[in-house]
C-alpha cells in the first residue's frame, strides 16, 4: 500500500513542513506504522546539517528504556569522538529524543569516508547529510512525528514524504522512508511499490563499496541512484536507466537541493496524481493529499508509464 507526497515551491518559500504533514496525514490510511519527512530548509548553507540516529524507537511505557538511554548517550559520545577524529567541528548539536540528534558541523572532506566512520559505531545511522535537507523518520502518523519533531514550523522550498504500511520489511526506524542518498549531501527518495530485482541489485552494489542499512527493497532505489550519479550521470539520466534497471512496480520521488523529481514504471501500475502551475507542483499516491492544501477548485492528471520528470526551484 503505502503513501507517497510531494511539493515544490517554484521561486519561493513557504511552510513546507506544515503542507507535507497536511499532505501525509490526508495518506495516513495507506501506511499507519511510520512517517517520514525530507524537508529542504532556510537554512543559512554554510555548514552540513547531519541528522542521524543511535537506536530504534523503544515506544512509550517499555520497560527497557532507562536501560536503552544509557546506551544511547554512550553511542553519541562514540560519534563526538569520531567527528573530533575526522577534523569535523561541531557548531550546534540538538537532541531531539532519546535516540535522534542533528548536528550542524564544518567539514570539507569526502562524505563517502565521513559516514564510514560515524557508521562504524553500533547501531549509528545517518540518516542524512545536507546544506538544506532535514531528513525526520519515526513510527507514527503523520501528525505525530511532525508534533515530536517540531515540523511544523520549518520553512523551505520542497520537500517529499512518505506514509509507510511495512510489507516486505519489519516497522522500525531504518526502514522507514525516506532514504538519503548516500554519500550524496541533499539527495532524498521515497517509493510507493515492489523491486523484484533487489537482492541482485543490492549485491552488485555492495562490491561497488555502496552501503545499505535495512532490508527495505526501497533503499535500492537511493543507492542505484546515488551510484549512478557518483559516476557522472545527472538525476535526470539516472532516473531514466532505473526505468531499466529496476524491475517490479513503482512509482517514486527524488529530491536535490534545488530540484524535485518524479519516476513511474513502464507498467505504471502504482498510483500518482499531479497538479502542476507556474508556481507549485504537488503530486501524492491519491488526489486527496494535493485536496489537503489546495482545496479550490484545480485540474489535477496522471503521469503516462515510464515517465520521468524534474522540476527545478
Amino acid at each position: 500500500m503505502c503513501g507517497i507526497a510531494g511539493l515544490i515551491h517554484r521561486g519561493k518559500s513557504s511552510n513546507v513542513g506544515e503542507e507535507l504533514q497536511n499532505m501525509l496525514q490526508a495518506l495516513k490510511h495507506r501506511g499507519p506504522d511510520s512517517t517520514g519527512y525530507a524537508l529542504y530548509a532556510e537554512n543559512d548553507g554554510q555548514n552540513f546539517i547531519m541528522r542521524f540516529k543511535v537506536g530504534e524507537n523503544v515506544g512509550e511505557g517499555s520497560t527497557s528504556v532507562n536501560e536503552d538511554v544509557s546506551v544511547y548517550d554512550s553511542r553519541k559520545k562514540l560519534v563526538d569522538k569520531n567527528l573530533s577524529e575526522l577534523g569535523a567541528v561541531i557548531v550546534k548539536e540538538e537532541k531531539l529524543t532519546p535516540y535522534s540528534y542533528r548536528y550542524e558541523i564544518k567539514y570539507s572532506k569526502d562524505l563517502m569516508d565521513f559516514s564510514k566512520k560515524i557508521e562504524s559505531v553500533e547501531m549509528v545511522e545517518i540518516l542524512s547529510i545536507g546544506k538544506s535537507l532535514e531528513l525526520i523518520k519515526d513510527l507514527g502518523d503523520a501528525k505525530t512525528v511532525c508534533e515530536r519533531y517540531n515540523l511544523d514550523k520549518v520553512q523551505g522550498t520542497h520537500g517529499i514524504g512518505h506514509a509507510r504500511m511495512a510489507t516486505e520489511s519489519g516497522v522500525d526506524i531504518k526502514s522507514a522512508h525516506p532514504f538519503w542518498g548516500y554519500p550524496f549531501a541533499d539527495v532524498s527518495v521515497v517509493h510507493n511499490g515492489q523491486l523484484t530485482n533487489y537482492w541482485n541489485n543490492r549485491r552488485a552494489l555492495e562490491n561497488k563499496g555502496m552501503r545499505f542499512m535495512s532490508e527495505c527493497d526501497s533503499e535500492l532505489i537511493a543507492v542505484f541512484l546515488a551510484e549512478k550519479m557518483r559516476n557522472g550521470a545527472t538525476l535526470e539520466e539516472g532516473m531514466k536507466e532505473s526505468l531499466s534497471g529496476l524491475d517490479g512496480v513503482f512509482t517514486y520521488f527524488v529530491a536535490t537541493k534545488d530540484s524535485l523529481g518524479m519516476a513511474k514504471d513502464t507498467m505504471a501500475a502504482k498510483p500518482l496524481v499531479l497538479y502542476e502551475s507556474d508556481e507549485l507542483v504537488a503530486m501524492g499516491s491519491e488526489e486527496i493529499a494535493i485536496r489537503s492544501i489546495l482545496p479550490q477548485e484545480i485540474t489535477t492528471y496522471d503521469p503516462f508509464d515510464g515517465e520521468v520528470k524534474v522540476w527545478q526551484i
